[in-house]
C-alpha cells in the first residue's frame, strides 16, 4: 500500500505545483456564468479594441494642483506614451476636476489575449513604478481603476498557496505534537495528510484542464480542507488504534480491529462532506461551482489516505512510534467508565432536559448577532489594510463623480434598429444616479459601446441599485439585446446569483445530509435532531461572526458568499462530529441501552473529537493570514462554528437530547424498541448515584 501511494505522489506531484498556472483569477471566475455582465464582457471582445481594462491614474493636491504638479502629470503622460507597457494604449490628455484639485490619466490595457492576467498586472505595476518617480512633495499619486483593483487582488492570490500551506502545515505539526506528546508519532499522520494534499492539487490541475473553474480562493480552501479533514480522520482512527493496542498484543490485530470499528464512521463522515460539497456544483457563480468538485476530490483523497496509507504506516511502526507514552498490552488508558468525559456525561444525565433547553437558549442568544449582518462588503473594501487601488478610489471620489474610477459599459449590438445607440444614450442620462454617458467605440460588426459614469462609488450598494433601472432604460430604448456590464454590474449580478445559490443549495444539502444520516444511523428521529443542532450551531457561529466583523474588526460588511460557504462547511463538518459520537453510542447501546451507551460513548470519544475540533478550527483560522476580508470572514466563522460544535453541541447538547429521549431516538429501527435489562438498570442507577 505504501508503494502505491508513493507512485501516486510521484505521478500527481509533478502537476501539483502547476495548479497556480491554471487558476483563473480574472473577474469571470468569480461571477455567475450566465449573468448579463458576463455576456457584456464577451461582447466587448468582439470590438476592434478587444477587451480593455482601465487603469486610472489620479493626481490630487488639496487646495489645487500647482504648476509643478501639472508639469509632473504632463511628464508622466509623455513618458508612458513614448514607451508604453505591454498591452497599454496611448493615454489621452488629462481630465481635470472642476475644483482644480485633481487630474486623471486613463490608460487602457488590452486583456483579451491568452496571457491577459500577466499583461494586466505587469502593465499596472509598470505604470505604478513610472508615476511614483519624482513626485512633487505634497502631491498624492495613485493607480486605481478596474486594473488597479484586479492587480491588487491577483497579487494577494499569488501569495495564497505558499503562505497558506506553510501556515497550515506548521499549525498541524504543533497541534499533533501537543496531542500525542511524542517527538516521533506526529510525522505519521502529518505526512499522510501531505501525501493526500499533494495528490489533491495534482487532481485539481487536471480538473481545471477539463474545464472546472479554479481560482485562488478555491485553491486556498482546498489546502485548508484537506489538512483539517484529513487530520481529523487520522485522530479518530489513531485513537481507536491506541485503544485496541491495550486490548491486543499483536499490532496487526489492533490495526485491523481499529479499522473495522472506526472505518465506517470515517467513511460516513467523508461521504457526508463529499456529497455536501458536490451540491456546490449547482451554483450559478463560477468560483462556487468550481469549488464543489475540487474540494470533494480533496476530501475523498484525505479519507482514502486515512483508511489505507495510515493503517499501513501504523502497522509498520507499531507501538514504538508513540514513545515516550507507549500504549502497553493490558495497560490502563481512556475507557468507557473513567475520565473527565465520563464524569461530564454522568452530570448531564442527572437533568438532561434542563441541560439541552439551557444550551439551546444560550445558542439562540448568540444568534442575535445576525442582526448586525449586512452585505456591504465589495471589491472596493475587500482588502485588509491599505492597498493602492482603494486609496486611489478615495482620492477620485473627493474631486470627481466616484463612478469615474470604474465606468459602466453599455453595448448596443450592430443589429439594433437605426439610431438605437443615440436613443439609449439619451435614456441613460435620464436615469437617477448617472453622471455622464459618452460613446467610446463604434464598429459595423460589433455595434456601439457607451461608457456610463455613475455618481456613486462604483463598488457601493448605492451604485448597485442603479443597475436595474439602467438596464430597463437601455433595453426600452435600444431593444432587449442591449447589454449593461462593467465592474458595478458584475458586483450586482454576483449578489443576485449568490442569493439564488443560497435558496437552491442550502435546502438540497439539508436533504442530502439527512438521508445519509438516516442510512448510517438507521433511524429517522435522531438524524432530524442532529440536523437541528447543527443548523442552530451554524446560525450561532454566523451571529458571533457578524458581531465581531462589525463591532470588533471594523469590516464594512459581510461577503455575500459567506453564508453559503459557512453553511456547507459547518453543516457537513458539524455532522462529522455527531457521526463520530453517535456511531460509538450506537455500538454501546446494543449492549448497555441508549442512556448508558451515550455516557460510555461520550467517555471514549470526548478527547479525540475535541482534539479533532481544535485541529480543524485551527486550520481554517489560518485563512486569516491572508489580507482579504472574505477569507478572514470564512476562516473566522468556520473556526468559531467548529469550536461550538466541539465544545457545546457534541459535548453537551447532543448527549443531553439523547439522554432525555432515550431509546426513542433510534425510531423506527429495532434499537428504538429495545428494553433495558435488569443489569443495565442497575448500572444506570449506580452511575446516577455517583
Amino acid at each position: 500500500m505504501l508503494a502505491v501511494w508513493l507512485v501516486l505522489v510521484v505521478v500527481f506531484g509533478s502537476f501539483a505545483g502547476r495548479l497556480t498556472d491554471v487558476e483563473e483569477n480574472d473577474p469571470v471566475s468569480f461571477l455567475p456564468g450566465k449573468a448579463e455582465s458576463v455576456k457584456a464582457l464577451e461582447a466587448v471582445r468582439t470590438f476592434p479594441s478587444g477587451e480593455q481594462t482601465e487603469a486610472v491614474i489620479v493626481y490630487r493636491r488639496a487646495g489645487g494642483l500647482e504648476p509643478a504638479d501639472r508639469a509632473a502629470i504632463a511628464r508622466d503622460r509623455i513618458a508612458i506614451n513614448q514607451d508604453p507597457p505591454r498591452g497599454t494604449s496611448r493615454i489621452p490628455p488629462p481630465i481635470l476636476s472642476r475644483d482644480g484639485d485633481a487630474a486623471l490619466l486613463i490608460a487602457e490595457i488590452d486583456t483579451s489575449g491568452p496571457t491577459a492576467d500577466n499583461t494586466l498586472t505587469d502593465a499596472t505595476d509598470a505604470l505604478r513604478d513610472r508615476v511614483h518617480e519624482d513626485v512633487p512633495p505634497g502631491l498624492a499619486v495613485k493607480v486605481s481603476g478596474p486594473a488597479g483593483f484586479a492587480t491588487d487582488a491577483v497579487r494577494v492570490f499569488e501569495q495564497i498557496n505558499g503562505t497558506l500551506l506553510l501556515a497550515t502545515a506548521s499549525l498541524v505539526f504543533i497541534l499533533l505534537i501537543l496531542i500525542y506528546r511524542s517527538p516521533i508519532f506526529w510525522a505519521i499522520p502529518l505526512f499522510t495528510v501531505i501525501f493526500a494534499e499533494v495528490i489533491a492539487r495534482g487532481v485539481g490541475y487536471w480538473l481545471a484542464k477539463a474545464g472546472v473553474t479554479i481560482n485562488g480562493q478555491t485553491s486556498g480552501i482546498l489546502s485548508v480542507l484537506v489538512f483539517g479533514v484529513g487530520t481529523d480522520y487520522a485522530l479518530l482512527l489513531v485513537a481507536r488504534y491506541r485503544e485496541e493496542l491495550r486490548r491486543h498484543e499483536d499490532k496487526h490485530d489492533a490495526v485491523r480491529i481499529a479499522l473495522r470499528r472506526a472505518g465506517p464512521a470515517v467513511i460516513a463522515s467523508g461521504l457526508t462532506v463529499i456529497v455536501a460539497l458536490l451540491c456546490l456544483s449547482l451554483a450559478e457563480v463560477n468560483g462556487t461551482a468550481g469549488l464543489g468538485p475540487v474540494a470533494a476530490f480533496g476530501v475523498a483523497l484525505a479519507m482514502v489516505a486515512m483508511l489505507t496509507l495510515l493503517p499501513a504506516l501504523l502497522a509498520i511502526t507499531g507501538r514504538r512510534a508513540f514513545w515516550p507514552f507507549v500504549p502497553q498490552y493490558g495497560g490502563a488508558g481512556t475507557d468507557e467508565t473513567h475520565g473527565w468525559w465520563r464524569r461530564l456525561g454522568e452530570r448531564i444525565r442527572v437533568r438532561p432536559r434542563r441541560v439541552w433547553i439551557g444550551t439551546t437558549v444560550a445558542l439562540l442568544v448568540l444568534c442575535l448577532g445576525l442582526t448586525q449582518m449586512n452585505s456591504d462588503l465589495t471589491s472596493g473594501n475587500s482588502f485588509r489594510g491599505s492597498v493602492e487601488s482603494v486609496e486611489g478610489q478615495e482620492l477620485i471620489s473627493e474631486s470627481f463623480p466616484a463612478g469615474a474610477n470604474a465606468p459602466t459599459s453599455v453595448i448596443v449590438p450592430a443589429d439594433a434598429p437605426a439610431g438605437a445607440a443615440a436613443r439609449v444614450a439619451v435614456a441613460l442620462r435620464a436615469v437617477p444616479g448617472v453622471a455622464q454617458v459618452l460613446p467610446v467605440e463604434r464598429d459595423p460588426q460589433a455595434g456601439e459601446r457607451l461608457s456610463v459614469t455613475l455618481e456613486a462609488d462604483p463598488y457601493s450598494e448605492q451604485a448597485f441599485d442603479v443597475i436595474p433601472p439602467l438596464r430597463d432604460a437601455a433595453k426600452a430604448a435600444g431593444g432587449p439585446d442591449v447589454l449593461v456590464g462593467g465592474p458595478t454590474a458584475e458586483e450586482r449580478d454576483l449578489r443576485v446569483s449568490t442569493a439564488r445559490d443560497n435558496r437552491v443549495i442550502v435546502p438540497l444539502v439539508l436533504l442530502v445530509v439527512f438521508l445519509i444520516l438516516a442510512a448510517i444511523l438507521r433511524a429517522v428521529l435522531l438524524p432530524l435532531l442532529l440536523m437541528a443542532t447543527v443548523v442552530l450551531s451554524y446560525a450561532a457561529a454566523l451571529g458571533i461572526g457578524a458581531f465581531f466583523f462589525m463591532q470588533v474588526f471594523g469590516f464594512e460588511g459581510v461577503d455575500p458568499s459567506l453564508p453559503l460557504f459557512a453553511f456547507i462547511f459547518l453543516v457537513a463538518l458539524g455532522v462529522d462530529y455527531n457521526i463520530f459520537l453517535m456511531a460509538r453510542v450506537r455500538e454501546e447501546a446494543h449492549q448497555h441501552g441508549t442512556r448508558l451507551g451515550t455516557v460510555r460513548g461520550l467517555a471514549v470519544t470526548g478527547a479525540v473529537i475535541t482534539s479533532a475540533g481544535i485541529v480543524l478550527a485551527g486550520t481554517f483560522s489560518t485563512l486569516a493570514v491572508l489580507p482579504l476580508v472574505v477569507l478572514t470572514e470564512i476562516g473566522f466563522t468556520i473556526a468559531v462554528g467548529v469550536l461550538l460544535d466541539t465544545f457545546v453541541v457534541r459535548s453537551i447538547l447532543v448527549p443531553a437530547i439523547v439522554l432525555d429521549a432515550g431509546d426513542r431516538v433510534w425510531w423506527p429501527s429495532a434499537l428504538g424498541h429495545r428494553r433495558a435489562t435488569a443489569e443495565d438498570e442497575r448500572e444506570e442507577d449506580d452511575a446516577a448515584i455517583v
